[in-house]
């Protein structure tokens, strides 16, 4: 196993020093507080992604609907996660944060949801049912490129409303025809939900590499139909990557929907579920060690990788990672990768079955997870590599691996 070193990748840091304000201001125009009545009852749509700072979001949204005398609620807006349970998907909110308490207003969770109509190609459109009797709807949540296909608009307010607000009865149909057709689809989808429910506007931020709020805008419907492509180049344009174009292994500590819908961002790896999507570096062979805490046992992802460990498969619960697999009918992410006794003997067989002459010269990156790279560690062979590139800087010298007595990392 080669030694290993510590770097440090540079991205740009700009980012919202004070959110609420920013928001405040843009709730704060004439076109969107002439939305909004008093007494009119408003649900927040709120989704299952680890958004930068949702809870101070919700809340300030919240609290602005409140301040014209509406009466907001936060509605689950999740497709099929939480495993696919209206119990499961507060318990999601719960987890990032996002209660009553925090945010000022009642959480209303079904998985219940209501026809709309159908696209031209017979696919039907579902809402969330208590979404659909209220009075406005309101969308909270991320931009950014999307991890199975690519489009004009692909993660964002439009796949919030047409699969987040259309539960698992609504992602199941987005996926029906497969990867290749979302970027019709989405859109298409979510246009039926703005003009057959009383949307009002949604909020949506742009996060730098850092994970870290860079953008906030409020959008009506027609800024969304309009705009929302813009935002997503910029969102691109923000995104953190492994500064490698090809590596001999990858190896990522651990993988969780808190980190993304795929386990671990495939724009990050390199390895995406379908052919629909590319980017990142070319990687021969991949591990993953573990899973997070917060993923409550769904090991969604695992299957992209080539090897993992006993202790990740043990923590795996099926049942909520098929259904990932069986709403989007992409089931190769819900496999169980080649799974070795412990962290050595997983990187051990990577490093043997990557296809080259010289294992002392493999050229092998670690991370935590997708989320954190600004601190990475390299192998030694690609010493010349980091002292080359403008936006690498090895910061340790190189060391040995360390393992505890049962071969996992120490």
């Amino acid at each position: 196993m080669p030694r290993m070193m510590k770097v440090k990748q540079r991205f740009d840091n700009e980012k919202i020093e004070d959110l609420t304000a920013a928001l405040n201001e843009k709730l704060n125009q004439e076109k969107i507080t002439s939305l909004v009545k008093p007494g009119m009852s408003i649900a927040v749509a709120v989704g299952s992604r680890g958004v930068d700072r949702i809870v101070e979001i919700t809340a300030a949204t919240i609290a602005f609907l409140k301040e014209l005398g509406a009466e907001p609620f936060i509605v689950p807006s999740m497709g099929s996660h939480g495993g696919a349970t209206a119990e499961g998907q507060t318990d999601v909110l719960r987890h990032l944060g996002v209660t009553e308490e925090s945010t000022g207003a009642p959480i209303r969770s079904t998985m219940e949801v209501v026809k709309l109509g159908e696209l031209e190609n017979g696919l039907p459109v579902y809402v969330d049912k208590y979404a659909s009797e209220a009075d406005g709807l309101v969308v909270i949540n991320r931009i950014k490129p999307h991890t199975a296909f690519r489009g004009p608009v692909e993660s964002g307010m439009m796949k919030m409303i047409s699969i987040g607000l259309g539960k698992q009865k609504g992602a199941e149909a987005c996926h029906q025809m497969g990867f290749k057709y979302m970027a019709e689809n989405v859109p298409a989808m979510a246009k039926i939900i703005m003009n057959e429910r009383p949307f009002l506007f949604g909020v949506a931020t742009v996060e730098n590499a850092f994970d870290k709020a860079a953008i906030v805008e409020v959008m009506t419907k027609q800024d969304i139909i309009d705009y929302e492509k813009d935002l997503q180049v910029k969102a691109k344009e923000m995104l953190p990557k492994l500064f490698f174009d090809q590596l001999d292994v990858l190896v990522i500590d651990e993988i969780g929907k808190n980190i993304s819908g795929d386990g671990m961002d495939p724009n990050i790896t390199g390895r995406f579920p379908t052919p629909y999507a590319t980017g990142g570096p070319d990687v021969n062979k991949m591990v993953v060690l573990d899973l997070t805490h917060e993923t409550e046992g769904n090991a969604n992802g695992v299957g992209t990788a080539d090897f993992t460990t006993q202790r990740l498969v043990d923590k795996m619960d099926r049942e909520v990672t098929y259904a990932n697999g069986l709403t989007s009918t992409v089931c190769a992410p819900t496999k169980i990768a080649t799974t070795l006794a412990n962290d050595q003997e997983a990187i051990k067989a990577a490093i043997k079955t990557c296809n080259i002459l010289d294992f002392t010269k493999v050229k092998m990156v670690r991370i935590k997870n997708t989320l954190e790279i600004a601190e990475i560690e390299v192998s030694e062979a690609l010493y010349d590599y980091v002292k080359n590139h403008p936006q690498l800087e090895a910061v340790t010298e190189p060391v040995e691996w360390a393992f505890d007595e049962n071969g996992n990392l120490a």
